[in-house]
C-alpha cells in the first residue's frame, strides 16, 4: 500500500475524505509492532514503514504516536458491549471476561506501561481517554444494574454500579497485565461473584445494619 491510496479520485486539497482502509492499515501496523518490538520501538516512522505509507499520511490523522496507540488498542465505544439477560451474575461474568480478554491482548499489555508514563505528564490526555473508552461502558453497566433493581433510587443504582465498574476495571487490568489469561475461568468466576454481591447489597440496608450493631 502506498500513500496515494489516501487520495480519492476526484478529490484534492485539505479536507479530502480519509480512506478507512488506510486508517486500518496504520492501526494494524501499530498493533503488530507493539507485539513484535514493544512500545519504545513503535514509532511513527516504524508504523509508516510497516503500513507501506509515508509519514505524512499518518500525521494527517494523528498528531502523536500516543494517539495512534490509543486508537489501536482502546476505543470501547467501538466495541459491542454485552447484551443483558435475565441472569445478573451471568451478565457480570460476561463483562468480566470481556474486560480481561481486552487487557490481556499482547498489544495492549505492551502499550499500557508506555501510555501510563505519557499520561503521567499530561492529565488532559488521560481524562480524554477515560471519557472516550470508559464512559459508554460505565453507562451501560449502570443501566444493567438499574434494570435488575428497579425499586432502588437512581442515585443508589448509580453509586453501586460505579463502585462495581471501578472494581471491574482495577481487577481485570491488574490481572490482564500481570497474568494474561492464565487461570482466567477461576478469576472471572470469583470476580463476577464479588461484583454480584457488590451491586446486590443495598447500601441503605448495610448502613442500617451497622447502626443496629452499635446500639
Amino acid at each position: 500500500m502506498d500513500e496515494r491510496r489516501d487520495r480519492r479520485t476526484g478529490t484534492a486539497g485539505v479536507g479530502r475524505p480519509r480512506d478507512p482502509q488506510v486508517d486500518e492499515a496504520i492501526l494494524a501496523a501499530t498493533r503488530e509492532l507493539l507485539v513484535e518490538c514493544g512500545y519504545q520501538k513503535t514509532t511513527i516512522t516504524a508504523i509508516a514503514r510497516r503500513a507501506k505509507l509515508g509519514t505524512a499520511a499518518i500525521y494527517r490523522r494523528w498528531a502523536t504516536r500516543e494517539s495512534i496507540i490509543e486508537d489501536a488498542i482502546f476505543g470501547m465505544q467501538d466495541v459491542a458491549l454485552p447484551e443483558a439477560t435475565d441472569d445478573l451474575r451471568a451478565d457480570l461474568l460476561t463483562w468480566t471476561r470481556m474486560f480481561l480478554v481486552r487487557i490481556a491482548e499482547p498489544a495492549t499489555r505492551a502499550a499500557i506501561p508506555g501510555l501510563l508514563s505519557a499520561y503521567h505528564s499530561d492529565d488532559g490526555v488521560y481524562e480524554r481517554l477515560v471519557t472516550r473508552s470508559e464512559a459508554p461502558a460505565r453507562a451501560a453497566l449502570t443501566a444493567r444494574v438499574a434494570a435488575a433493581f428497579p425499586e432502588r433510587s437512581d442515585d443508589t443504582n448509580t453509586a453501586v454500579s460505579d463502585a462495581a465498574f471501578d472494581l471491574l476495571m482495577a481487577a481485570t487490568t491488574m490481572r490482564g497485565l500481570t497474568s494474561g489469561l492464565a487461570d482466567a475461568d477461576t478469576f472471572c468466576a470469583r470476580t463476577a461473584e464479588s461484583l454480584t454481591l457488590l451491586v446486590t447489597v443495598d447500601r441503605a440496608d448495610t448502613a442500617t445494619d451497622r447502626s443496629s450493631s452499635r446500639t
